[in-house]
């Protein structure tokens, strides 16, 4: 036996009353401070103070982006020398233009002929080659924006950058989605977390709501969902070809929430059919009606971002009884992660302090759980998630 397996052994027998995960825990909260840090990709200015009272469109912060070059090809067109152009200018470098105006003139043979430049843009002159005969007008520059994405509070701002926005608000972390940040209405159609939205339920009325589908989301219900103009659809799972069927194109889960599909989709179990959460349905129908923000940006690796929903309530925040910080106990909510039980919601039953060996041959820290049908099973810890309720 090698010394390095005997210490890894010796540190095994040492029983211990808790253990501690090491992916993040899966927030399903009714009541919490929920902190959005809000910032522009560039420098920039400032539109709130702190203590600002915000609504969740509200601007906090503006800034302007370079345009997108023009390249006219001048000395092709006119067919003459590179060197050509820039005797012909009768806009100066840096110089602004419209779009329609004479930016330059040439005549040959004692003027009579003669030919003229026209900008197709509003923009400036950037840059004039005396070898390719090329001009470049840059576009006038994008104002870009961000907003508050949440309502609430403005605890802080971020010199040049944005703010820090804070609110009171229900906050429920989903497993997989896509597209980006939204706002709307709770609709929940469906009655319980193991029910499945049809298409027949989806309604005129969802027009920029956010539906909650139940424990799958088909296909069908998405496209229907798009026609209506559904802000956002929130379900327990989804089946991988429904996805696929939806994009057009395969997905990588790596990172998401650049897509563009007309809505913001958040799985919060896994894929295939699986019931929400009792206790996120619960909230759900807690605060239908209520205005919700939603962003499906999932990042798996490094740097984990998970989709979220934040419905924004004025109800006293709700203590936990237990913190992440403590680690799992005997009786902790936690998700599977890994198969073949991926996705399922169980609760520790035992932290045995001995290492196990897995089918891989590795010696590894595991726990055991009870899945909800009551099966109990044994999982390395690196496998699982906390739900921190």
């Amino acid at each position: 036996m090698t010394q390095t397996k005997k210490n890894e052994e010796q540190q095994g027998e040492k029983s211990s009353a808790q253990a501690f995960a090491y992916t993040p825990g899966l927030k399903i909260k009714e009541a919490m401070m929920v902190e959005k840090e809000r910032k522009l990709p560039i420098l920039g200015e400032v539109l709130v103070k702190k203590n600002d009272t915000v609504e969740d469109l509200t601007k906090v912060a503006q800034t302007k982006i370079p345009g997108d070059p023009h390249i006219i090809d001048a000395a092709m067109m006119w067919g003459v020398l590179p060197d050509t152009i820039s005797e012909c200018m009768e806009k100066p470098l840096g110089g602004e233009v419209k779009k329609g105006e004479v930016i330059a003139k040439y005549s040959s043979f004692f003027g009579l002929f003669k030919k003229t430049l026209e900008s197709p843009i509003d923009g400036t002159i950037e840059n004039v080659s005396k070898i390719t005969g090329q001009v470049t007008i840059r576009g006038l520059p994008l104002p870009i924006f961000i907003d508050s994405y949440i309502p609430g509070n403005v605890k802080e701002t971020l010199p040049r950058e944005g703010a820090i926005i804070e609110t009171n608000a229900a906050f429920l972390q989903g497993i997989f989605g896509i597209g980006g940040e939204r706002h709307g209405v709770i609709k929940v159609p469906v009655d319980s977390p193991k029910d499945i939205l049809t298409i027949e339920k989806i309604t005129p009325d969802m027009k920029d709501c956010i539906v909650v589908a139940g424990a799958l989301i088909k296909a069908d219900v998405l496209r229907k969902a798009v026609q209506v103009g559904v802000a956002g659809i929130l379900g327990g799972g989804i089946d991988s070809k429904d996805l696929v069927e939806f994009m057009g194109v395969e997905i990588g889960v790596a990172i998401t929430g650049e897509e563009e599909l007309g809505i913001t989709m958040i799985i919060t179990e896994g894929f295939g059919e699986l019931a929400l959460h009792p206790k996120t349905f619960q909230i759900l129908k807690k605060y239908e009606g209520y205005r919700a923000s939603i962003n499906g940006e999932t990042q798996i690796r490094a740097g984990v971002i998970r989709p979220e929903v934040i419905i924004p309530h004025k109800n006293k925040e709700v203590k936990s009884i237990t913190s992440m910080a403590d680690g799992m106990l005997s009786g902790t909510p936690i998700r599977i992660i890994r198969n073949p039980h991926f996705g399922a919601i169980a609760k520790v039953v035992r932290l045995p302090g001995e290492l196990r060996m897995m089918e891989s041959g590795s010696y590894v820290r595991v726990l055991e759980a009870e899945l909800e049908n009551g099966m109990k099973v044994i999982v390395p810890r690196a496998n699982v998630e906390m739900i921190e309720e």
